[in-house]
This record gives structure tokens, sequence and C-alpha cells, in this order.
């Protein structure tokens, strides 16, 4: 009598569950933290959608001259490295999407989350505050890469009035940079987290590094925002002093890339990866057709160090020294085998011997190794380098740059020895040694318009610098990346191109 009297169509009637709209969605904590993991899940296009032999990584490493390749099977990565890219190829398209992709879903987030009730505030606070971080990390990418660009901080639709948005200003999106991290600093995030979401410490890190950036070109703020990113390091480095097991270097060269240390000590932020959902793409590191792993001589070689870089070390830098340091010029038939020599040096930065396999033992083939994007190597160097532009190289800055060469396990001259002109290099030195082929040494040719050559072993200026890679000359519009073409044509109000390309 119950069915009869409200009809089996009635009582059969709901709503499709999987028919879910940003305004049904976002109605509980869950779909809070489930938003914030796409968000974090997009920053993995660096790994996608680059073509044969390569990955979208790879566009900050091709262009710098200190990596070339052993394959010519990919002509848009040939174009980086022959520096004649424009609006039609792919890694410069992809970069642009993937960017603007991560942005759209911060936006999203930033939006729908707060009206969510009940939700616990803390936990709301700190949502929102990573995805302030994330948002801030793509601009941070897009304004260097690009300079003017869209400045979008609300969800769109097709029916959005600012739909086709115009350029801001870099001034502009450096402003909402800045804002979006202060307020992450803000939001109640731990210092370190160990699941790979954000902390305070990778907050504090890259404000430092906008700050150094703002102080260098375009911008040239200068002083006050060298102090301003020495001031937010030391607050790092201060944590790390009197918290050594949770912020430190690590020992060695090889917990740099050891699957076990992922997101502790070193490593304040990554990309994470995991072959249940993505394998880590630094596999087109591998030399070309030489049996380092498992699947034997299957490797590209599509980025691999030219040897006037790997040259470039001073004698004695462990990091330099074959399978200790950030190389390798030997290893082990299909990855536990017997030793051989490769002939050249190759990355070993971002080899995962857990996968791949080591002396005697064989590889799990599950290369779930996360790509680093801040490590505490490099806010000791931001440091180092800002503070001596405040006012010389003092103690504190020493000690700091002092550290990365204790590490590699070089003798430095005493501070007293060194100039603000001569202790400046002697930073940008390190930087290029300890930080290659992290994607840093590109934005560090930007921002001090300077590119270290290896021959010299001083600077030359970016504009006239011979790239060894290639023997290409980096110009002045290289400073930027072209706009996408269709991109271009999608959006009228893109234009004009950035200066040098064709429309």
């Amino acid at each position: 009598m119950f069915f009869g009297s409200v009809g089996c169509s009635d009582f059969l009637k709901e709503n499709a569950p999987s028919n879910l709209t940003p305004t049904s969605f976002y109605t509980i904590p869950d779909h809070a933290e489930a938003a914030i993991a796409a968000v974090y899940a997009d920053m993995r296009f660096m790994g996608e959608g680059a073509g044969i032999f390569s990955s979208n990584w790879q566009l900050l490493e091709a262009i710098t001259g200190t990596s070339t390749t052993e394959t010519a099977q990919n002509s848009d990565l040939n174009n980086l490295y022959g520096l004649v890219y424009d609006g039609n190829t792919q890694h410069v398209v992809n970069y642009w999407n993937g960017l603007y992709k991560i942005v759209a879903q911060a936006n999203q987030v930033l939006e729908k989350v707060p009206p969510i009730t009940p939700m616990d505030a803390a936990q709301k606070n700190k949502i929102l505050g990573e995805a302030k971080f994330l948002r801030a990390w793509a601009y941070f990418y897009i304004v260097r890469l690009w300079g003017d660009a869209p400045l979008v901080t609300k969800p769109q639709t097709a029916s959005s009035e600012d739909f086709r948005p115009a350029r801001a200003s870099q001034e502009d999106i450096y402003k909402l940079i800045v804002e979006d991290l202060t307020a992450a600093e803000g939001a109640g995030l731990p210092w370190m987290n160990s699941n790979g979401r954000v902390s305070q410490a990778a907050v504090k890190s890259l404000l430092s590094k906008v700050y150094l950036t703002m102080a260098g070109f375009p911008l040239n703020k200068g002083a006050a925002h060298y102090k301003l990113a020495a001031d937010k390091a030391f607050e790092v480095i201060t944590y790390a002093n009197a918290n050594p097991a949770s912020i430190n270097l690590f020992p060695t060269y090889y917990d740099v890339h050891k699957e076990s240390l992922k997101n502790v000590v070193e490593h304040i932020f990554m990309i994470q990866y995991n072959t249940l959902v993505a394998s880590n793409p630094m596999d087109n590191m591998y030399p070309n057709f030489k049996p380092v792993t498992y699947n034997g001589p299957s490797g590209t070689g599509s980025t691999v160090p030219t040897i006037q870089f790997y040259n470039s070390y001073e004698k004695g830098d462990l990091r330099a020294k074959d399978q200790e340091g950030y190389f390798y010029t030997s290893y082990y038939t299909n990855g536990s085998g017997a030793p051989f020599e490769l002939g050249a040096p190759y990355i070993f930065k971002h080899f995962n011997m857990t996968a791949n396999g080591s002396p005697g033992v064989a590889g799990t083939r599950l290369n779930n190794l996360n790509v680093p994007l801040i490590r505490y190597a490099e806010v000791l160097l931001i440091y180092a380098e800002a503070q001596n532009e405040v006012g010389g190289p003092t103690q504190a800055a020493y000690d700091a740059f002092k550290r990365i060469r204790d590490r590699a396990k070089l003798t430095t001259p005493e501070l007293g020895s060194y100039s603000q002109a001569s202790f400046r290099e002697a930073v940008w030195k390190e930087r290029w040694h300890e930080l290659c082929y992290e994607g840093i040494t590109w934005f560090d040719m930007v921002r001090l318009r300077k590119v270290y050559n290896e021959q010299t072993n001083g600077f030359d200026n970016f504009v006239g610098h011979v790239n060894l890679s290639s023997n290409r000359t980096l110009a002045e519009k290289h400073l930027l990346l072209p706009l996408g073409r269709q991109e271009m044509l999608n959006n009228p109000n893109l234009k004009p191109q950035n200066p040098g390309y064709p429309n």
C-alpha cells in the first residue's frame, strides 16, 4: 500500500551523484579537501604533453645552455636547445596552459570553500592558505616567463565579463603573489609537512625567492627587496638552526634523490609522484640506449649535461664525483649487474636507485621519486646573495654560503678575502653548480641578466652570451617566452606578442 501511494516513478527519482557542479559540489569539508588535492595534482603538468622523448619540465633546462641532447626526434625540444622556439612550440604552449589550469583550480577553492558550513575554522584556513600559495607559485612562473599576463583571480565561465582578459602589468602580478604568500603565512600551516602539502617553511622560502627576483631585473627594486629576501630566508634558517632534525642539508648528495626521503629535511617543497597515479617524469635524463636501468638499453638521452658545464666544477668538488654527487659516469648493467663506463657524464640528481637498481639489488621498477621545487640549499644561497647585496658579505651570509661548499668538500677562502663583488659572483657560481637541472638556472639568468661562462669561470651579459649546448647566442627577445599562437587567436586582447616573436 505504501509503495502504491507514492508511485514507483517518484520513489526511484534521484539526482545523479556524478552530475556535480561548482554550486552543488562545495557543500562539505571533504569537498574542500578534494578540491585542494586537484590543485596539487595539476602541478604534475610539468611532466606531461611534450611529445616523443620529452617532458614539459625540459623547457626550463634546454634554454639554459647547461644541457644538451643525444636524440633529435623531438623537433620542439630541438628548437628550445637551438633558441629558435616560437608561439607554436608545444612545450611553451603546454606550460602556459598548465599554469593557468592551476590558477583556475586555486580560484575555485578560494571562491567556493569559504561559505562551506559547518567546517572547522583551522581546516578551512589551512586549505585557503594552501590555495593562495599554489596560485602564487603558478603566477610566479607565469610572470617570469611571459612578463605582462592575464591576472585572473575569480572562477571563469564562457559568460564571464572578463572571459578574454587583457594582460596585467608585472607590478600587479607581483603584488598579488606577495599578497597571496603573506596571507598563506598566517594560515596556521605547520613548519614542515611530510605529506607533501604546503608548509610554513615552503611559504617563507618562496616569498624570499620572490623578493630576490623583484630586487633584480626587470623590476629592479634593489636594496629594499634584497633585505626583504634576506630577512625572510633568515626566518627559515633560524628555525632550521633551532630544529636541525626538521630542516637541514642532507649529509650526502645521494639523500637528495633517495625515494625514502621525500618531503623531509632538505626537501621543503616538491611535486608529488607515485606510480599508482603518475610516475616521475625525469626518465628522459637517462643516457641514450645505455643499460643503466632494469629496462636495459632504453633511455632517450634527451637531457644530458654539456661536457663544458660538467668540467666547470672545481677540482675535488664532490658534486661532480661519479655516483657520489649530482652526476654519474659509470653504472651497473641493467641497473644491478656488472659495472660499466658510460663514456660521458649524465645527471644523477634525479636518478632513482630504488626503482632502477643498484649493485646486486634489482630495482622495484616503480619510480616514485618526487621532483624538488624548493630545497634548503637554495634558501641558504638566497640568504647569502641577498644579505651581501644589503651591505657586503657578513659572517652570517658567509656561513650560509660556506655550508654549501663544505658539503661539496671544497675549501672556502676566509671571509676577509671577499669584496662585495667577488662574494656576489662566488654565490652565483654556487647557485649554478648546486641548483642545476632543477628548473632554477634559467630564472637566475633572467633576473641577473648574467650567464655563467663555463670556459672563463666568470659571467657574461645575458644578451650576447653563447649557449655552448648549441653555439647559439642569447638575444634580448629570449628574456621572455612567446605567447602561444592559438591562445592569441582565441583571445585577441593578449596582443601584442612579446618582442621579437612573430604574431
